[in-house]
Order: C-alpha cells, then sequence, then structure tokens
C-alpha cells in the first residue's frame, strides 16, 4: 500500500502548493477540508495543517482537535495552522501593528531535525495579520526573524509524537530553503520511503483497475486532450479493447485535428470510435452569441451524442472520465458540505440515466503529474506537451455567432499560428496559446483592392497550473512574421493583434 501524508485545508491560496512539495519528494499525499475525519490506517505516516485567510481568534475561526492527531501521527503546521497549534496548546496569538508580508531571513535559534542542512538567514516569505506572542509553556522557539518574536517552534520532545510549527510559507518559490524543510518532516520525521512515483502509479493503478472493472467492458469520451488519452491509456493497459472510447467531431475543433488525434490513438493502440456530428452542432449553434449558451448547447449535444452510442454498447457498465485532481479538489467545499467552490465539468458532468459506475483512474494527479504518468505509458511527447484546449473549442474563440465559413477562418488561422510557434522553438514555452476571431471588420488595402475583412487576436500565456497567468513574451520578429502569414495566407483576414492581458483582471480564453 502507497504510504500517504495528508493535508488539513483550511482555505489557504497555497494549499495545493503544500501538495505539490509533498509530492515533488516522491511521497503522495492528499488534501482534505479541516472537517472532514481522518481515517488514520498504516499508511498515514503525517498531517499537515495549512495555512488560512481567517484569523485564529475570530468566533468562527476553523478549528481541530490537534492533540487528537499527534496522539497518532506526527504533525507540521503552518502559518495559521502554527498559530492554531500555539493558540490551542495556551499560548498566545494577537494582532500583528502590521500585516507582515514578503521576504524575511530566517534565524535559527535552537538545532532541530526540520533544518538539517539548512543555512542560517535562508530566506522565507510572509503572509499572515496575526502573530504568536506566546509559546505554549511545553513548546520551544526553534526560528525568529527580524519582524517577527516566533518563525518557527516544535512542541517539546518529552512524549509521543512531533508538532512542529512554521509562521511562514515553506512551500512557495520564495522560500528558498523551503521544500527542503517539508522533505525534511516527510523523511526524518515521519519515515516516508519515498517510493511514489509515476511507475510505480501505473503499476498500482493498472492493478486497482482490473480489480474494479474485473470483467467489465468501460465506455469513454476523448477529446483529444493530455488527461483523457492518459486515463484512457491506464484503462487500455489494464482491459485492452474491453475500452470502447469516442470522439465526437463537434464542428469546432482544431484544423485536421479529428483525423490527426484518430491516427494518434491508433497508433497507441487504443479502440476509439470517430463520430462525424459537425452537421449537428452547427445547426444547433447557428445564431448563438452568449458565449454560456454556446457551452451549454455544445455540452447537452455532447451528451445526446455519448448517449446513443451508449445505449447502443449494452455491455459497458462502466464510464471512464479522465478527472484529475485539481477537479476534485475545486469541487469540496473547505467551509463544510452546504457550500461549492466550483462545480466542475469533470466531475459528474455525465447524467444519471446511463447507469454506469465512474471509472477515474487520474483523480489523484495533478496536471503536470498526468504528463509524467503519460511519458512512463510510453504516450508520444507531442501528444503529451499539448497545450490545453476549451472543452468547447473554437466556439469560444469565435467572439459572435458560429457559422462553418468563421470555424474555417479561424481554424487555418490558429494552424498558421501555431505551428509557427513550433517552428520557432517557442511552443513549449508557453502554457497555452491560440487564436481569437473577433467580431470585428477593418478596412484594409491589398495590392491595389480595398478590404474590409476580419481581425485576430493571438493569445499566449506562461503559466503553472492555469489558475494565474502571465502574457507571454513572445518575440517581436515571431508575430510580426505570423501576421503576415496569416493576412497572406488566409482570405478574410486583413488584421492581427497580440493580447498582453494577464491573469488575473483577464481570463486565458476570451469566453
Amino acid at each position: 500500500m502507497t504510504e500517504k501524508i495528508l493535508i488539513l485545508d483550511f482555505g489557504s491560496q497555497y494549499t495545493q502548493l503544500i501538495a505539490r512539495a509533498v509530492r515533488e519528494a516522491n511521497v503522495y499525499c492528499e488534501i482534505t477540508p479541516f472537517h472532514h475525519p481522518i481515517v488514520y490506517d498504516s499508511t498515514l505516516k503525517g498531517v499537515i495543517l495549512s495555512g488560512s485567510p481567517a484569523s485564529v481568534n475570530e468566533e468562527e475561526a476553523p478549528n481541530v482537535d490537534i492533540q487528537s492527531i499527534l496522539d497518532k501521527i506526527p504533525v507540521l503546521t503552518v502559518c495559521y495552522g502554527a498559530q492554531l497549534s500555539a493558540k490551542n496548546f495556551g499560548g498566545k496569538v494577537e494582532k500583528s501593528n502590521k500585516r507582515e508580508y514578503g521576504r524575511a531571513q530566517l534565524r535559527i535559534q535552537k538545532e532541530d531535525v526540520l533544518f538539517k542542512n539548512i543555512p542560517n538567514n535562508s530566506q522565507v516569505w510572509m503572509s499572515h495579520s496575526d502573530s504568536i506572542t506566546k509559546l505554549p509553556d511545553n513548546f520551544e522557539l526553534l526560528a525568529d526573524t527580524d519582524s517577527i518574536p516566533v518563525a518557527a517552534f516544535r512542541k517539546k520532545e518529552d512524549d509521543g509524537n512531533s508538532l512542529h510549527g512554521l509562521q511562514f510559507h515553506p512551500e512557495v518559490y520564495h522560500s528558498t530553503e523551503g521544500k527542503k524543510m517539508i522533505q525534511n518532516f516527510l523523511v526524518d520525521i515521519c519515515g516516508c520511503k519515498q517510493n511514489w512515483t509515476p511507475a510505480s502509479f501505473v503499476n498500482e493503478t493498472v492493478e486497482k483497475l482490473k480489480a474494479q472493472i474485473g470483467e467489465g467492458h468501460v465506455i469513454m469520451a476523448l477529446s483529444g486532450g493530455v488527461d483523457s488519452t492518459v486515463a484512457a491509456t491506464l484503462i487500455h493497459k489494464a482491459i485492452g479493447d474491453r475500452l470502447h472510447g469516442i470522439f465526437v467531431d463537434n464542428g469546432v475543433l482544431r484544423k485536421d485535428e479529428f483525423q490527426q488525434v484518430l491516427d494518434m490513438y491508433d497508433n497507441i493502440g487504443l479502440n476509439v470510435k470517430g463520430i462525424d456530428a459537425k452537421e449537428m452542432f452547427y445547426d444547433a449553434l447557428a445564431g448563438k452569441s452568449d458565449p454560456e449558451e454556446k457551452r451549454k448547447i455544445i455540452g447537452k449535444l455532447f451528451i445526446d451524442v455519448f448517449q446513443v452510442e451508449a445505449s447502443n454498447m449494452l455491455e459497458a457498465k462502466f464510464l471512464g472520465q479522465g478527472t484529475i485532481y485539481p477537479d476534485v479538489i475545486e469541487s469540496v467545499s473547505v467551509h463544510g458540505p452546504s457550500q461549492t467552490i466550483k462545480s466542475h465539468h469533470n466531475v459528474g458532468g455525465l447524467p444519471d440515466t446511463l447507469h454506469l459506475t465512474l471509472v477515474e483512474p487520474l483523480r489523484s494527479l495533478f496536471k503536470d503529474e498526468v504528463r509524467k504518468v503519460g511519458l512512463e505509458l510510453g504516450i508520444p511527447k507531442d501528444m503529451i506537451a499539448r497545450h490545453p484546449f476549451p472543452g468547447p473549442g473554437l466556439a469560444i474563440r469565435i467572439l459572435g455567432d458560429i457559422t462553418p465559413e468563421k470555424v474555417d477562418l479561424l481554424q487555418r488561422a490558429d494552424a498558421i499560428y501555431i505551428n509557427g510557434l513550433k517552428e520557432f522553438g517557442l511552443y513549449d514555452k508557453v502554457w497555452q496559446a491560440g487564436t481569437i476571431l473577433l467580431p470585428v471588420k477593418s478596412v484594409g488595402v491589398m495590392g491595389d483592392e480595398r478590404t474590409y475583412e476580419f481581425t485576430v487576436a493571438l493569445r499566449a500565456v506562461t503559466s503553472v497550473d492555469g489558475m494565474t497567468a502571465d502574457w507571454a513574451h513572445l518575440p517581436y520578429e515571431f508575430l510580426a512574421h505570423m501576421s503576415n502569414s496569416i493576412i497572406n495566407e488566409v482570405r478574410g483576414i486583413n488584421r492581427v493583434v497580440y493580447d498582453i492581458s494577464s491573469k488575473p483582471p483577464a481570463t486565458i480564453e476570451w469566453e
């Protein structure tokens, strides 16, 4: 069984970064809302308490019985978690005179296994408005900074498991030795073996899939994207051609994508049926300009097409999905069962009337981990490195109503742009890129002719996970080349602009 670390989430924006740091150390971990009961078994090696936007002194402050956890396993507390542990054991937490945010130098006052191989005065990242002003009697100070008296502490080693507290955020990039501290907690305190790797994940997951599915059949909607392709490959590795993939051409895919994706699936041995439903989607989208309406039409039609296929495949009792861990996290509220942060399209997206049991082999992985697993499975790197592409496809990159003629214009312009990024060695340097067809025509001149044609916007962003993104600083020479190529080769477009908006305040897609 895979050893595990549990992260209790109090609502911090950095909680996923703690999980990433743990997993980068080849230790499996899960995030759970602080109020969910903890299941203690032999695989659980330690618990980490996250930060929070709340104050421990608020009347309704999130709370947890830390002593009951400590009775069973070691605990690491971060920022709010550290303040909560100090308060719960009899210390004092008070409002700071000023909000402590940004870089600080950590002065180590006492040697500790948490600081093994970490130099004094390393940089750490603060983000809090309360400070621990008095430690509980049975706690001892480990480190401070110029501005705060308690930056790190531990419960005295007089009994049971260890409890450590860090007032700063070791999980963020700006805490230069922070990930090493987390690794020290995992290895030297929790005794983790660091054996959770892509290869071990593949082997363990395939065995689980065999046990779950048995001799059954799985039907699965594929998009050509990384998540669904890796999930399908894992399922196929477990049950072979008893996986039945469905790939629908909704008319708003990228240029030549329908056939290219089918060929790719054939090359890696997946059993996939392609369905050309372009005309059905174009008819339903005719005259629709509202982006939400376009999304709903495409989503409903896709389900209709999929249900027809599922009804013709009575032997399939399981539904495969490419759900990944951020989808799961975003669909569970930290603040209680009555509130939902986000209902995600990958979590329970198909109707219950299908009466199929879900198979979600990737629901414990982050996106970058999915890519590593894909490479481990032997999926071609070109496929694994593909940029994210929205479910509604080019329908939300065509501002205004959808027509086959507009789709053709955008497909050709976008193909020039994406191929150009690859030719210039820029494709792998951006998180996501695409072309947007604007509902704007402008005057141009080509030769001796006056033109009145469409404008396209080129979009490229850099990001880690898509939650925030900066516009990619592509070379002027490249942008000039793209503009000339698109205008010269795509009749109907006479103007190209480049989007230099970051997320936030803008979004990656325009609709």
